[in-house]
């Protein structure tokens, strides 16, 4: 076997642990609670604080009593199982079978369907239908990532961040010109920047810059 990829040398900054909501998929939100994937892994969900948070930024509302170091430690073990399925459609190594067996279990739970109630005002969305016990918050999720695997369309758009200290997973848009970065703001520019450096330094005889912090 050959010697593990080394980990550019970045610094861990407060924006690199900052919640992702932008890879355009449930699923792949939950595996970009991670950054840097694979070399230099930075967590994102550590606690019950950033737990609540990241439900929140998704829209999932867990019932009211769960048990949040279990849900954690739930989600953490469906975010591994995804990264890994995800990850090998793009580079085509055989996920293990015991993540297939876990997103598969996790998605047989029956999420909570959406009932409406009728008011003197009009319809409206019944009080509580939102809310989901933690089984079924992990069935939303294992079943958002089967759905992205079975879809042609959504598994051509899956791509990899170009910066070789993000490479998060993503989506690219249905429509428009596919992106090299997950985000111009944030990898998009600093790779610019860093380019820029390293002209200015192969001009200047100087060393050229490392790669930016995403």
């Amino acid at each position: 076997m050959g010697a593990a990829p080394q980990a550019p040398r970045t610094r861990v900054t407060a924006r690199a642990r900052d919640l992702r909501f932008d890879a355009g998929s449930l699923s792949l939100n939950l595996v970009a609670t991670v950054g840097r994937r694979p070399v230099g892994p930075v967590e994102r969900m550590g606690d019950a604080e950033r737990l609540v948070a990241w439900c929140r930024g998704v829209g999932l509302t867990p019932a009211p009593g769960y048990a949040a170091e279990a849900l954690l430690s739930s989600l953490h073990a469906l975010r591994d199982a995804a990264y890994d399925i995800a990850s090998s459609l793009l580079d085509g190594h055989r996920p293990h079978p015991a993540s297939v067996e876990l997103v598969n279990d996790l998605a047989a739970c029956e999420p909570p369907a959406p009932r409406l109630k009728l008011t003197r005002d009009g319809v409206r969305p019944a009080s509580g239908s939102d809310l989901l016990t933690e089984d079924a918050l992990l069935s939303v999720v294992a079943r958002d990532l089967i759905e992205l695997v079975s879809d042609a369309s959504r598994r051509q758009r899956l791509t990899r961040c170009a910066s070789e200290v993000c490479r998060m997973l993503y989506l690219n848009p249905e429509s428009g010109r596919p992106r090299q970065w997950c985000s111009m703001r944030r990898c998009g520019n600093n790779a610019k920047a860093a380019a820029h450096r390293r002209r200015r330094a192969a001009t200047a005889g100087g060393r050229p810059a490392g790669p930016d912090t995403p």
